[in-house]
């Protein structure tokens, strides 16, 4: 007989005497409640025929909860020592499964029954599957007995306790494994009273569900969603793969390593994929073990992966590779490996698998990432390749992202230094300083630029610009506008012309299409021509921060000027500005990327420069240095040009100037003159060109021109002669045919001398020319 089975022990006169366990399962009655009791109170309807005498048949009994029972009975008389009948004993059949104990049975999820002792009383298969054991090996045992002391369990058996006492159902979830699984799992576990159709407890019902698979695609999903933010924070190829590796280790992986390409790292196109091994090198990884011990190479170490090694499968055919312990090339890779690695011997215990994914984007494979396991239980499956290959493809995204902005930078930064001025020319005029910052923003190099540019009669002109803006178009484009300067400057325009002229240039290069960038953003400019023998200085800016003026006293201003509309605004006028400057003053030339004008107070931005070029300085290479370093954060958001002059003057010593009357036959007297004084300068080897190009130049001028006349020679770093007279027409340079009278006069000025030109005056015009002094 089954140890539950359902019996009750009747008397001769039918009064129940005996209520076994299985009969209080069964009806609900508990033995207390029956015994004592005749058996037909049990009944829930009269008996067609009597059981007893015919040793078995169906009766009808009523559950405690009020609900009927039919079940087939047997009923085996008791009798006394001398043969008289005292009794039966009745077993009841076990009845046919119901349709709910069959769902309880068959269910997916693992389901079971506690009675208030947190004793087993049913366990369904899928439960018996998990933990390895049957039922009846379950049936009656205290659950603390059937398992371990682990915290699953001690949390599993609080929550039993807290049903069956307080009758109110409790759901959670914990992580746990079991004798049959090799990991552990995430649980669902709802628990919830059973109770009698009175409400009385009679036990706990459980049904735990596997929900590992849900956690993990979560996890997944939530690491996707992390990496969106996490991973190209910087345009940093190396710094963007770091970000990768701190995502993926610990919670993906216990090992990861990043290698790319040789040619990302590079300025180069990429090459046709190789037919053998795959060269790469090494850029990020970690480990979950302090020291990376499962790194096999060095940041920054190249090697070549085999054709038959999961990494070159990857990057070969554009997915993720899987390999497990006991797989082929999982044993060559981690024996490759470990022969490698000095440090081998953490990988030939414990790492069971692998998984190596390409980095593509935009159809371009850029490297691979290599992800490991091996105190993390659970092997990688397809789920995992999926993940990865999403994970990789947005992180390969910011790489690529990365990789442009690092060739577009170089090449704008190579663009602009090319357009830069390499070398200042020598002159007498200014001593000169400079400093070029590109700003180390995501936004790209800028447009500033500087340039100092030799004028006639020993003038200097002095410019700083700025393309609003970033990238190589903006570095082109700053290349032609210093061009176009360059090109106005020769022709001796002042510098409210100039710009005049320069903007006529950027609205055409709008209207044209080629400049759209300058027509959105605009462009500024600062031109100022420095004058060594009157000591002035005219400015003229266009949507410019002012120029500082640092006296030699050490005092400090901003001059004061009109300012005028950014280039390509076009229609406004731009007014010039002048300042009779002592010398050994220093003017200061700056692009607004050196104390942020547009997102800064003015006036305090103002006084904050004004300190900084106040400060005392042993050159102005160290003042250079000094205004950078106490106005400019570590990482300049915007491209900086400075530009340092300090004013040198010339005095009447290197000066010499005639007043000439408009007859041809002070041409000689003029020209014996210009001589005398180039005795008196130590420069007679000169004489012979000056004679020539006095006599040309005066004659000129006294036939073309209109008085006044004057005569200047001007010892700088080369001789120069300047004929100026009343006249605005100026000579141009043709050549004579063999018959003509004239003509032959510039031609032979040009040849004998450096270099000519003529400039407009407030008075008229002004011819010079320039040679080089002899040695002496």
């Amino acid at each position: 007989m089954e140890p539950d089975a359902a019996v009750a022990v009747l008397d001769a006169l039918g009064t129940v005497t005996g209520w076994s366990e299985g009969a209080r399962l069964l009806t609900g009655h508990p033995a207390g409640d029956v015994v004592g009791r005749p058996a037909a109170d049990l009944l829930a309807a009269g008996l067609s025929d009597d059981p007893l005498r015919a040793r078995s048949g169906t009766v009808t009994l009523r559950h405690r909860d009020g609900h009927r029972i039919e079940l087939a009975v047997s009923a085996c008389p008791v009798t006394d020592a001398d043969g008289t009948p005292a009794g039966y004993i009745v077993t009841a059949d076990p009845p046919g499964p119901t349709l709910g104990a069959q769902a309880f049975e068959q269910a997916s999820m693992s389901m079971s029954v506690f009675d208030l002792q947190q004793r087993y009383l049913r366990v369904n298969a899928a439960a018996c599957k998990v933990m390895g054991v049957s039922e009846a090996a379950l049936a009656g045992r205290y659950f603390a007995d059937t398992v371990g002391d682990a915290d699953y369990h001690q949390g599993f058996l609080r929550h039993l306790r807290e049903v069956a006492e307080t009758g109110r159902p409790v759901r959670y979830e914990a992580f746990a494994g079991a004798p049959t699984i090799n990991r552990e799992h995430l649980w669902s576990i709802e628990m919830w009273p059973l109770r009698t159709g009175s409400g009385e407890l009679t036990g706990v019902g459980i049904a735990a569900f596997d929900n590992t698979e849900q956690y993990w695609a979560r996890r997944r999903l939530a690491l996707l969603n992390e990496a969106s933010t996490r991973i190209g924070t910087t345009l940093d190829v190396v710094r963007t793969a770091e970000e990768l590796i701190e995502l993926l280790v610990p919670r993906y992986a216990d090992f990861a390593s990043i290698d790319l390409l040789d040619w990302v790292l590079g300025a180069e196109e990429p090459p046709a994929p190789p037919d053998g091994g795959v060269e790469v090198r090494r850029v990020a990884h970690g480990s979950t073990r302090a020291g990376n011990p499962g790194a096999a190479l060095s940041i920054g170490e190249t090697h070549v992966y085999q054709p038959t090694l999961p990494p070159a499968r990857a990057l070969r055919q554009g997915h993720a590779v899987v390999r497990r312990a006991g797989d082929p090339e999982f044993v060559e890779w981690l024996g490759e490996r470990n022969a490698r690695s000095p440090q081998g011997s953490p990988y030939r215990e414990g790492a069971h698998s692998m998984i190596a994914v390409p980095l593509r984007a935009r159809g371009t494979t850029l490297g691979v990432a290599v992800c490991v396991r091996m105190a993390h239980p659970d092997d990688y499956g397809p789920d995992d390749a999926v993940f990865a290959e999403e994970l990789a493809s947005r992180a390969a995204v910011c790489v690529d992202n990365a990789r442009r902005f690092a060739r577009e930078r170089s090449t704008a930064l190579a663009l602009q230094h090319s357009l830069l001025p390499r070398g200042l020319p020598g002159q007498a005029a200014v001593e000169v300083a400079h400093r070029y910052l590109p700003c180390g923003s995501l936004a790209g190099i800028g447009g500033d630029w500087f340039d100092v540019i030799p004028l006639s009669g020993g003038r200097v002109a002095l410019v700083v610009g700025d393309v609003v803006g970033h990238g190589i178009q903006s570095s082109a484009t700053m290349g032609r506008l210093r061009t176009a300067v360059r090109t106005l400057a020769d022709v001796d325009l002042p510098p409210d012309e100039l710009l005049t002229h320069l903007d006529d240039l950027v609205t055409h290069l709008a209207a044209d299409g080629s400049g759209e960038d300058v027509a959105e953003l605009g462009a500024t400019c600062l031109y100022a021509v420095y004058d060594p023998i009157s000591r002035h200085l005219c400015v003229a800016g266009a949507g410019h921060p002012p120029p500082a003026v640092i006296m030699p006293d050490g005092t400090v201003e901003l001059l004061p000027m009109t300012a005028g509309p950014p280039l390509g605004v076009g229609g406004l006028p731009f007014e010039a500005t002048e300042r009779e400057l002592p010398a050994g003053s220093v003017v200061a030339l700056f692009t607004d990327g050196l104390i942020g004008y547009r997102d800064r107070d003015p006036d305090g931005a103002a006084e904050e420069l004004l300190r900084a070029f106040g400060t005392p300085a042993d050159s102005l290479e160290a003042l250079c240095d000094d205004v950078l370093k106490a106005l400019l954060p570590d990482q300049p958001c915007d491209d900086v040009a400075l530009l340092l002059a300090r004013t040198r003057a010339l005095g009447a010593d290197h000066v010499a100037t005639w007043d000439v009357p408009p007859d041809p036959a002070q041409v000689a007297v003029v020209r014996q003159a210009a001589t005398e004084q180039l005795i008196t300068w130590g420069l007679a080897e000169a004489s012979f060109v000056t004679e020539l190009v006095v006599s040309e130049l005066v004659t000129n001028a006294i036939r073309y021109g209109e008085p006044p006349i004057q005569l200047r020679l001007i010892r700088d770093r080369a001789l120069i002669c300047e004929v100026s007279d009343a006249s605005s027409t100026s000579p141009h340079l043709r050549r004579a045919h063999a018959y003509d009278e004239g003509g032959r006069g510039l031609l032979l000025v040009a040849q004998l001398t450096q270099r000519w030109g003529s400039r407009q005056t407030g008075a008229g015009k002004s011819i010079w020319a320039e040679q080089p002094l002899p040695d002496v």
